[in-house]
């Protein structure tokens, strides 16, 4: 029962670092441009580095879980975090700052796959519970660092706006640190080791796995160009303050939260998630309309919209679990998903940067993101059918 509580406190603190890292740098690029130069290369590259260190990470993760505990892994995934927060802090030129981002998304990589299956090994009989509250702690960890970034940079300075998320992964290793040094009996994870080359090469002829990876991409394509552009759309278009850019992509952020409580309660009721996949395409498709065709009219509702489409995450990390019966399966399907989505999500900011920077505004960049929302069509389709990996879906 005690490793019970302190997983939970260990799941719940985990959560709460997955994204500081990420929304705390887009506010205050300005800042940190004033001590290092940062083009729009640069920007781009912040931009999609997340996606593409999750994805690299994604992959290695079942390889350091065989050789370990999911606790010891997520244990390094924690200091990782650590060190790349105070990397970023005393960054002296772009490299070091670039440096330091790269291996703070490292970690975030291995705690993304890690969780699910942490969740399926110590709250089998929980898992809609404890999924959504994670993904809710997942919520209020990406909406706070873009919306205090600023104000702590003008009060102290931007390195530690950056920095001062470290004390957060201080926090987090405590229950887990705490977990291997009263629980030594605890049974080391996965369970069925053997089968996991034949689960993991079946991944890549599976329309499930693949449709999974499309949702969970879509998720993250239109997620992290937002992360790194929307600031700059809505000071462009409609005329705000880097404060108030700042606020709406909190706004943004915030729109996780409802989604992360109500999604996988659903998911694990409904008969067809096909309709979630449909509603999460519907606001994106709205959102980037709305500044298509009226940007100055009602632009907090549009950021709203484009908010509530990455509720196709949570709908993602719940249906790891839901469509696998083992830990196995569910650590293969959460690193073959997390890791493709990620390379999907990677191209986001980059094709938003490059069109922006060609065409000099934000029409076809909106227009590339109404298009390729789209794809998530066919994908729910395929997610919405009732059967496991295991069973060759």
């Amino acid at each position: 029962m005690s490793g019970r509580v302190l997983a939970f406190v260990g799941i719940i603190l985990v959560a709460a670092n997955l994204r500081t890292a990420v929304g705390a740098l887009s506010p205050i690029l300005g800042r940190i441009s004033a001590d290092l130069p940062l083009d729009p290369v640069v920007v781009g590259l912040l931009g999609s580095m997340p996606p593409v260190c999750f994805a690299i990470f994604g992959i290695l993760t079942p390889a350091l879980v065989r050789r370990t505990k999911l606790e010891v892994v997520l244990i390094a995934a924690l200091g990782a975090i650590l060190l790349g927060h105070l990397i970023r802090g005393i960054a002296g030129d772009v490299l070091v700052l670039v440096l330091g981002s790269a291996v703070t998304f490292a970690g975030l990589g291995l705690g993304n796959v890690l969780l699910p299956p942490i969740v399926k090994k110590y709250f089998p009989d929980r898992i809609a519970l404890i999924t959504t509250i994670y993904v809710t702690m997942l919520s209020v960890s990406t909406l706070v660092p873009p919306l205090v970034a600023v104000p702590v940079a003008d009060a102290a300075s931007w390195r530690v706006s950056l920095a001062m998320w470290a004390g957060v992964s201080v926090i987090a290793l405590v229950p887990w640190l705490t977990l291997l040094a009263t629980d030594r009996r605890a049974p080391a994870a996965p369970a069925l080791e053997a089968a996991k080359s034949d689960v993991v090469g079946r991944l890549w002829r599976s329309p499930l796995a693949w449709s999974l990876a499309v949702v969970f991409g879509l998720s993250s394509l239109n997620a992290y160009a937002m992360f790194a552009w929307l600031p700059s759309l809505v000071q462009d278009i409609v005329g705000v303050s880097d404060a108030t850019a700042g606020a709406w992509l909190s706004i943004y952020a915030f729109m996780g939260f409802p989604a992360g409580l109500i999604i996988p309660i659903l998911a694990a009721r409904m008969k067809n998630v096909a309709l979630l996949v449909y509603v999460a395409i519907g606001c994106l498709v709205a959102g980037y309309a709305g500044f298509l065709l009226a940007p100055t009219s009602v632009p907090v509702l549009w950021v709203v919209l484009i908010g509530l489409g990455p509720l196709l995450f949570p709908l993602a990390l719940v249906l790891i679990n839901l469509r696998t019966r083992t830990h196995d399966g569910a650590i293969a399907l959460s690193s073959f998903v997390q890791s493709v989505g990620y390379v999907i999500g990677a191209v986001g900011p980059l094709v938003v940067g490059i069109t922006h920077d060609v065409t000099g505004g934000w029409t076809v960049p909106l227009i590339v993101l109404v298009c390729v929302a789209f794809v998530g069509v066919f994908a729910g389709a395929v997610v919405a059918r009732d059967r496991a990996i295991e069973d060759g879906a």
